[in-house]
């Protein structure tokens, strides 16, 4: 099979696999997006339609439903890309699953890492690859994905040797695309470099119900949001992936810039009352810090508040 040609699965055409999804049809890629009935529905009457200040697009696609039988003659797909909420993993894995083929690389684009060892004991640890996506976008009402700002990144690479041509096909597709996308030879500190901002952002966002710009204008909200993240890179360093100090210097930066409207999803999620990735982001990187030996006091406290929710969410 020629490169032009390899075929690339995306569950979901919400709003990261959507956004994603099209620009990589932009880029010439053959995708084809495994939807639930009702998106399947919609995309077939109104295209996949993209909004953005990047530019907008409708096109039609092709879909697959989860559900559906494969004919024996289809060519396999060269890459399953993933992106799921973290608390729908085990179905999302159900659903890729007839269509991993022994030369098929699964990409996810989840936060945080944990989901890399549930992938590698599905599929093996041959064909798991890691991604980081930075994208503001949403999926409206109206089927509409809608991206939010300028921002919209990607990086991706393998941990181990494999699949070089299907990831160089895709950034190839991407940059295509005027995507800002990366094909990563260190994805694995990537992966921990994302995870490590997160679980300070999502924690102190969650706890304090504000955004950056309100923490930091009180008198300890600088001072207790640094703290935080030197607990999330203490334990990225014990785990062997510890941030450049140039990474370091830009999650610094963000997470106290003066008047910041910034907040983590897990926080918008919290207010709509839905369920949350707490325990993937916080909870998992507790009990590596807990293994290693690591104290880290705010990073229980945020992260008991986020079970606390939890809890309550379900009574």
């Amino acid at each position: 099979m020629s490169v032009a040609r390899q075929r690339v699965l995306i569950l979901g055409a919400g709003a990261v696999g959507g956004y994603f999804g099209a620009r990589l049809i932009e880029g010439g890629i053959d995708v084809t997006f495994l939807v639930r009935p009702g998106r399947a529905a919609g995309l077939a009457r109104d295209g996949l339609r993209v909004v953005s200040p990047l530019g907008d697009v409708t096109m039609p696609v092709r879909v697959l439903l989860a559900d559906a039988p494969r004919g024996a003659d289809e060519a396999p797909f060269a890459l399953v890309v993933m992106s799921p909420k973290a608390y729908d993993l085990p179905a999302a894995i159900n659903a890729v699953a007839p269509f991993v083929a022994p030369g098929t690389g699964v990409l996810p684009l989840l936060n945080g890492i944990a989901h890399i060892e549930h992938l590698r004991a599905r599929f093996g640890a041959h064909r798991v690859l890691g991604g980081v996506a930075h994208l503001a976008a949403t999926l409206r009402p109206d089927g509409v994905v809608a991206h939010l700002s300028p921002l919209a990144e990607i990086r991706y690479g393998a941990f181990s040797p494999g699949h070089e041509v299907a990831l160089q096909a895709l950034d190839r597709a991407f940059r295509r695309a005027g995507v800002a996308a990366t094909l990563s030879g260190a994805i694995e500190q990537d992966l921990w470099d994302k995870l490590v901002f997160l679980a300070t952002l999502a924690g102190m966002t969650c706890l304090m119900r504000a955004s950056v710009g309100d923490i930091v204008a009180t008198p300890a909200g600088e001072r207790l949001i640094l703290a935080l993240l030197e607990e999330c890179r203490a334990i990225a360093a014990a785990s062997g992936c510890a941030p450049a100090e140039a990474v370091m210097a830009r999650h610094r930066a963000l997470l106290t810039e003066p008047g910041s409207q910034f907040t983590a999803s897990m926080l918008r999620d919290i207010e709509r009352r839905a369920p949350a990735e707490a325990d993937h982001i916080l909870g998992d990187l507790r009990r590596r810090g807990a293994a290693l030996g690591i104290a880290a006091p705010l990073l229980d406290i945020a992260g008991t508040h986020l079970e606390a929710y939890a809890a309550r969410r379900l009574r």
